[in-house]
């Protein structure tokens, strides 16, 4: 049964972009590319099941999120979007154009391919079991437990961007943690549906980035075989390290009608 997902609507003329985060983020994430893009076009920032201030719900699978925000487009009366996602949101948005190809007018995957990935997150829920447990009084007590577990500020910084006020005071997660790492091999698997979605795609990667090397490049036209593959020079938070040369990509390609 799909959930109502949170969402941010702009609002305006034209097919929408919607755009999906990726694990442990939401819509907020994207409130800076929002700004820049709803200038010339209608975009929806979404919060995916137990992110954001979404409901919590058991189930990680592909096919349950793709639901979720067909059923936003459908509440919204919207017959086809632009689909932007990154990471586990690119999986989203594969998902849902393998399986509802007549809802996307096209896709545009940031750092992500059509495939399976290792574990890589468990200091990621270590630490954040530890700021649950610890219930912080302020941002600098949440900061100084989410370093027991991970070093690197930048990851740090994004991963208290799930932090909100308790109303006993204090700050809680937003996150629906157990039901994210109960399912977390689901998170990790490969896209639902089966097949290639044909439509025009956009893929965007970043040089330092792992998850879609030149060797995963026939895997991924394999499901996405009108990808255009544009490279950045960044990590996997590409969005973030070059915001500028993302959103020029993102507007490029856009503006080739669908």
């Amino acid at each position: 049964m799909p959930i109502a997902l949170n969402h941010v609507d702009t609002g305006g003329a034209g097919i929408p972009l919607v755009v999906v985060h990726g694990l442990f983020g939401s819509a907020d994430n994207w409130r800076s590319h929002v700004k820049a893009w709803q200038e010339g076009r209608r975009v929806i920032t979404v919060d995916l099941r137990n992110h954001g201030r979404s409901p919590h719900a058991v189930g990680m699978g592909y096919d349950a999120m793709a639901a979720d925000l067909i059923a936003l487009l459908d509440r919204l009366g919207i017959a086809r979007a632009h689909l932007l996602g990154h990471s586990m949101g690119g999986k989203v948005v594969i998902s849902l154009a393998r399986l509802a190809p007549e809802r996307v007018a096209s896709l545009i995957v940031a750092d992500i391919a059509p495939r399976a990935y290792g574990h890589d997150h468990d200091a990621v829920f270590a630490a954040l079991r530890r700021v649950s447990e610890g219930r912080p009084a302020n941002r600098r007590e949440a900061d100084e437990l989410l370093a027991e577990h991970v070093e690197e500020r930048g990851v740090r910084l994004f991963l208290a961007t799930n932090l909100e006020r308790a109303e006993e005071g204090g700050l809680q997660l937003r996150l629906g943690l157990d039901e994210i790492q109960e399912d977390y091999e689901a998170i990790m698997g490969a896209p639902a549906g089966e097949g290639a979605y044909t439509g025009p795609t956009l893929v965007l990667r970043g040089a330092n980035s792992p998850y879609v090397t030149d060797a995963m490049l026939p895997e991924l036209r394999e499901v996405l075989p009108e990808a255009r593959v544009v490279t950045l020079d960044a990590g996997h938070w590409l969005h973030a390290e070059q915001p500028e040369a993302f959103r020029q990509a993102v507007d490029d390609f856009l503006a080739v009608p669908a």
